[in-house]
């Protein structure tokens, strides 16, 4: 079962850059991450998402390649990718992989206008080396599925606060 991890930021750039901390760390075998995603809330109180993944792009990709293929086993390959780009763009889209799309927006609303929410859904962590290497990184927790020993020692690493016993990891 996945933990979701809700942080407030004061700017999108400062998110990203955490965000990036996070892909780092899962490059290094230290966290698995489903999904990693920022909101900011616009100054017209609009809430925009920044995906990890553009699904549209990856469904054109997809079916731009699938469309090719059949194309050519009917001598129409450009007809083909035209259709099958127009699809997967379509299928794209409509997909929502990781965190609730609509969750996010509505959690989001409750920040002030040109702050970040990074949204992540952990899978499993270290936790005791993750939160060595976000120690410092600032940010305010909004909202966790962490039980509370867990999301204590999450709020002390991103204040700086001194290391103190980390729990076990989430488990997958």
């Amino acid at each position: 079962m996945s933990d979701l991890v809700a942080i407030v930021y004061p700017s999108l750039e400062k998110a990203e850059a955490v965000r990036q901390e996070f892909l780092t760390l899962q490059k290094e075998y230290l966290i698995s991450l489903d999904d990693a995603v920022i909101a900011v809330k616009t100054d017209d109180n609009k809430i925009k998402l920044h995906q990890m993944v553009n699904t549209t792009a990856t469904g054109a990709a997809s079916g731009s390649f699938w469309g090719l293929l059949v194309g050519m086993v009917f001598l129409m390959p450009v007809v083909g990718v035209v259709i099958g780009a127009a699809s997967g763009a379509l299928g794209g889209l409509l997909a929502d992989f990781g965190i609730n799309d609509k969750f996010m927006k509505d959690l989001s609303s409750s920040i002030q206008p040109g702050n970040a929410v990074l949204f992540l859904l952990i899978r499993s962590m270290t936790a005791d080396k993750v939160l060595e290497e976000i120690r410092g990184s600032g940010g305010v927790v909004l909202k966790t599925s962490l039980n509370n020993e867990k999301e204590t020692a999450l709020r002390e690493a991103l204040a700086g606060s001194p290391v103190h016993d980390t729990p076990a990891a989430p488990s997958a």
